[in-house]
């Protein structure tokens, strides 16, 4: 335990000091930019680092829920859970989340901290944790976009596209299959099981926020194409009145 809370120390600090040379070398542009390119680069990373566990290094999460952790996932926690402490952090500091994105921040620190303390269940974390961040790069992408004063354009309807398929399919989609597994093997401890519960439980609900915005957005966007369409057949038909 005390080697973990020194793992975890050096990975916050770590990410603290990416953050603060952010600032430093950006300084044009303010704390939520530079931090949103902190979460940019963490998406990025754990999502390469826990591919490579769960395609490549192994088990593979759906057959062996429950094993003991291996030097890799153990890394890719440890990583992960110093980001989502700096987060929150400043997430709290600076109130630009509400409660249910800081539910989704306190349930995925606890679920790493208990499979690095129990010492199990590291690989269906990391499976969590490839599947919560995938989409994460579209997300900021997004929020990137609408600073620049890009979004309501071809780049910003292709990202949406995108997120909501990934989240979709593999949040969703895939999460199903992984939380069955999940509950269906006699590995996992209880405690594990619950938590697993609890974050499939919060990807619905984001799952229901983003539907209700795909359908605002898309009948914004069929009622700008009508208003358009007749605008251009107005002027069409005074064309051929002249």
């Amino acid at each position: 335990m005390p080697l973990m809370i020194v793992e975890m120390s050096c990975s916050l600090i770590g990410w603290l000091f990416l953050y603060v040379l952010l600032c430093h070398l950006n300084s044009e542009r303010d704390c939520e930019w530079n931090c949103r390119l902190v979460t940019l680069l963490h998406g990025i990373l754990i999502v390469c680092v826990t591919a490579y566990i769960g395609f490549i290094a192994g088990p593979w999460p759906f057959t062996n829920p429950g094993t003991e952790n291996t030097s890799l996932q153990i890394l890719a926690l440890v990583l992960s859970l110093g980001y989502f402490l700096f987060d929150m952090a400043w997430c709290v500091y600076f109130r630009t989340e509400g409660p249910v994105m800081l539910a989704h921040h306190t349930m995925s620190i606890l679920g790493m901290v208990l499979a690095l303390g129990l010492g199990e269940s590291g690989i269906e974390t990391c499976a969590v944790l490839f599947g919560s961040e995938i989409t994460n790069p579209l997300l900021q992408a997004r929020w990137f976009l609408k600073r620049m004063g890009r979004y309501d354009s071809l780049a910003g309807d292709v990202v949406d596209l995108l997120f909501i398929l990934l989240f979709a399919s593999v949040r969703i989609g895939v999460g199903s299959r992984l939380l069955y597994c999940e509950l269906a093997s006699p590995k996992p401890s209880l405690i594990v099981k619950v938590g697993g519960v609890a974050i499939y439980t919060l990807s619905w609900i984001f799952m229901i926020d983003i539907a209700r915005f795909a359908c605002k957005k898309t009948r914004a966007k069929y009622r700008r194409w009508k208003e358009q369409y007749k605008l251009e057949e107005a002027n069409g038909h005074a064309v051929k009145v002249k």
